[in-house]
């Protein structure tokens, strides 16, 4: 390859600016829990599969998760198109506004700017064959805590003079249709949740509270687990022998106010748990701001797997 050849494959976008969060993801790295080593991957699987899908991409590759916007700016030094989906992050292309759920061209010199949330919490943003990193176990996903995933393989966010590349040169064009893009949730919504086997561990009062009055998420949230704050849930059991944990699972800690795990939750815990939210619960749930007001609803094991498969099908 020629010097011009290898400078025009370096060419990218430029970070001229870091906000508060903003991490590469993919679908997540799985088969490795047994290693101690979490799930990673988008909070908001729905959003992010979108974002792909706008581009042409494989539905799993890798994307930019933007948590809150926060003044995160980049600067383009090539022409591309790229793809942006699920929260309203107040994003500007040259101080003009950009809507979410499009793509959109960017040329050299132009400047991306992300501000403040106006509806949501996380955006993705998709780019042509997916972003360039290192694949570690199987997964470029980002995760903090195992230092894995990301430009440098030390799971951190972008930071200020990161060039971020990407696989291919000729994306789609694509419409997402009215009826089915990434809906924001608001104030009220509610999150399914498949009972588990410890929910006759809990009072028919603390239960009655569960299921009966919302809940607030907490502004302790972050990609290992959201609190949600409420009446106090008591039980008969203060600990268990710890087990696996999936996704989405709602312990209640001594306290009593639940926590919902999220990607790079734990492993394994010992706390009771009334259940786990279901795949696209634990989506809404990424994308719901502090403060807002969420209602827990039972949902069976078959409704939850009927919801996840109608799901997938609107990306065929």
């Amino acid at each position: 390859m020629s010097h011009a050849a290898m400078n025009e494959t370096q060419k990218g976008l430029v970070v001229k600016q870091a906000g508060p969060l903003a991490l590469i993801q993919d679908a997540g790295r799985f088969g490795v829990g047994h290693l101690g080593v979490t799930q990673g991957g988008a909070a908001d699987w729905i959003s992010f599969r979108w974002a792909n899908w706008l581009l042409g991409n494989a539905l799993n590759s890798a994307a930019l998760e933007i948590v809150m916007g926060g003044g995160l700016s980049f600067e383009t030094e090539h022409e591309v198109r790229l793809a942006l989906t699920g929260a309203d992050l107040d994003a500007q292309l040259d101080g003009k506004p950009l809507a979410p759920n499009t793509s959109f061209k960017l040329l050299p010199g132009q400047r991306l700017v992300f501000r403040q949330p106006r509806q949501g919490l996380r955006a993705y943003l998709a780019f042509p064959g997916g972003l360039n990193a290192p694949e570690v176990l199987g997964s470029r996903a980002c995760t903090a805590r195992e230092q894995l995933g990301g430009l440098h393989e030390d799971g951190k966010p972008i930071n200020v003079g990161d060039r971020l590349t990407w696989k291919g040169t000729a994306p789609a064009v694509r419409r997402i249709p009215e009826s089915q893009g990434p809906r924001m949730p608001a104030s009220g919504c509610r999150l399914p949740i498949v009972l588990g086997s410890q929910i006759a561990s809990f009072s028919g009062h603390a239960l009655f509270q569960a299921f009966n009055q919302p809940w607030t998420v907490d502004n302790r949230a972050d990609r290992m687990g959201v609190r949600l704050t409420g009446p106090a849930l008591h039980g008969s059991l203060k600990g268990i022998i710890s087990e696996g944990i999936p996704l989405g699972a709602v312990q209640v800690p001594p306290d009593g106010q639940p926590i919902v795990l999220m990607n790079d939750r734990q492993t394994i815990g010992g706390y009771p748990r009334l259940g786990a939210l279901t795949p696209v619960a634990c989506a809404t749930l990424a994308q719901c701001l502090p403060g807002t007001q969420v209602w827990l609803t039972p949902a069976s094991a078959s409704q939850a797997q009927d919801d996840y498969r109608h799901q997938l099908t609107v990306w065929h």
